[in-house]
């Protein structure tokens, strides 16, 4: 039987590709959090060089001739040979291989050393844009990436939409076919539970969450709650960056951002729960086959379930709050002292229609991802000009969530996606809002007394089964085979729904 020894002299080729890769993240973590301002051209040449490199060694002559010996270009799939099989590990490395050649070598070094810098460039310029409330800032260089990824869906193809190349980048095998409806029906159910929601006559006070807060204490508590769900700070750390995100250079370093406002509580705790859940997952991942597929996070939908799942699951429930707020009382004795659990809980959990996403609620998160997945889709499909962006996205947000932005800082400027040249990526936090709560619901089946677990802080248990379902495969499975294997069939909506059904219309006092 040819196992994963056979392939070594692929994976040595493919972790080389690797180091380059992280090598290009840590200055990219750089570039987000420690960068002076002055060194965003310079840093944009360097990633574009490493980025060209990286792509180079992939679709190299070597690995394609390796990749020809081992796969067959008809299926994608692992030859046998002289009547052997591969093992499963084996024929999911190749798998997953050929596919990630297949599609780099469709896209030539001189164009992925110019996105890679455009990219770079335009990020600082999102910072400054957004600092100064100035769309026309941002608007040059956002014409250019979406030109250039106009010109990316052209090398790699497509059947449909030309968007569906882009979604194919973070989500294999997704496509707006697919998505539509099943948005369709989150929307038929979402939007008539927040009418509900905001018609009820329970109020929900979070004034308590906007009062000043100590900004050091604020992240002394979010590295303790991160120590508790078993993120390794030996492996890891926490800071601040202007939009909250992880990176991994290696399983054994994986770094975490948040944003801290002293008047806005929420946003730096919950930021930190969130993307601890994706540190977990990179953390999580089997090191010994770094480098290769099988070391890597299978999908952006599937990385966004862990983080999903840690930051409202655990970290918007009851069971959470009964150990760690008596803690939070204690570092915010004069805020909180006097504050009740059950109002705390219901101010973090109020429902109300805002314009930010990152601080969105629960219910209506999913209408925030529905608006820019529009947005995206009409854009890359050409019925939206860039210039006309702004707009567009106001009119979606009275449409969809009763508010117009009063700046582009708090609309159209708010997310940093664009400018990485991430389009085609929104639509994977809807997804994983929906897988978050299928495998939570699993978990509580196969983990005797979870929520008791929670309620004492003993949070690691959730972390290990997630390690062990989830985390260690990488890209073995597809994200539809992992989902089946794990819970006992597809991805659905309905325990989603149920679940926001079930926790509001107790919240709210809704009848019915």
């Amino acid at each position: 039987m040819y196992t994963l020894a056979t392939l070594e002299p692929l994976i040595v080729r493919l972790r080389e590709v690797q180091h380059l890769n992280s090598a290009a993240s840590l200055l990219s973590w750089d570039q987000e959090t420690y960068m002076p301002a002055g060194g965003g051209q310079a840093r944009a040449d360097q990633l574009a060089t490493l980025q060209g490199l990286a792509h180079d060694k992939l679709v190299s002559p070597e690995v394609e001739a390796l990749l020809m010996r081992w796969v067959d270009p008809s299926t994608g799939q692992a030859r046998d040979q002289l009547g052997d099989a591969w093992d499963e590990p084996s024929r999911a490395l190749l798998r997953e291989t050929w596919r990630d050649f297949s599609r780099a070598r469709k896209l030539p070094s001189e164009f992925v050393k110019r996105l890679g810098r455009e990219c770079s460039l335009a990020q600082q310029v999102w910072a400054e844009a957004r600092a100064q409330n100035s769309f026309k800032r941002f608007l040059p260089n956002l014409r250019t990436i979406v030109a250039l990824k106009l010109e990316e869906t052209r090398y790699l193809g497509y059947r449909d939409s030309p968007y569906d190349a882009l979604l194919d980048t973070y989500e294999p095998g997704s496509t707006v076919a697919e998505l539509t409806p099943l948005f369709a029906t989150l929307k038929a159910r979402l939007v008539p539970l927040l009418n509900r929601v905001t018609q009820s006559r329970t109020a929900v006070d979070d004034a308590l969450l906007f009062q000043a807060y100590d900004q050091t204490r604020q992240v002394e508590f979010g590295k303790l709650v991160l120590t508790a769900m078993g993120y390794d700070f030996d492996r890891g750390r926490l800071d601040l960056s202007a939009h909250p995100f992880t990176t991994s250079f290696h399983p054994t370093d994986v770094r975490v951002t948040t944003r801290v406002y002293e008047t806005e509580f929420s946003a730096c705790l919950f930021s930190c729960i969130h993307e601890g859940g994706h540190g977990l997952y990179d953390q999580g991942l089997d090191q010994e086959r770094y480098g290769t597929p099988l070391g890597e996070a299978l999908s952006l939908g599937i990385h966004e379930s862990q983080s999903r799942l840690w930051e409202n699951c655990v970290g918007r429930s009851r069971s959470f709050w009964r150990c760690f707020y008596p803690l939070l009382q204690q570092l915010f004795p004069e805020q909180l002292q006097a504050v009740e659990l059950d109002r705390f809980y219901m101010a973090i959990n109020r429902v109300t229609p805002s314009l930010i996403r990152v601080e969105a609620d629960e219910l209506t998160y999913n209408l925030h991802i529905m608006l820019r997945f529009e947005i995206e889709r009409d854009l890359i499909e050409g019925r939206i000009a860039v210039e006309d962006l702004p707009a567009a996205w106001n009119d979606k947000m009275r449409a969809y969530l009763g508010l117009v932005p009063p700046t582009d800082a708090d609309g159209v400027l708010q997310d940093v996606h664009w400018s990485l040249g991430a389009i085609g990526y929104f639509p994977t936090y809807a997804l994983g809002n929906l897988y978050s709560v299928q495998l939570y619901e699993q978990a509580r089946r196969d983990i005797q007394g979870l929520e008791e677990e929670i309620r004492a802080g003993r949070l690691t248990v959730l972390k290990q089964w997630l390690n062990q379902k989830v985390h260690r495969w990488g890209r073995a499975f597809t994200a539809d085979h992992l989902i089946r294997r794990i819970t006992g069939g597809p991805l659905s909506p309905e325990p989603f729904l149920a679940y926001l059904e079930k926790k509001y219309g107790e919240l709210y006092r809704l009848s019915g």
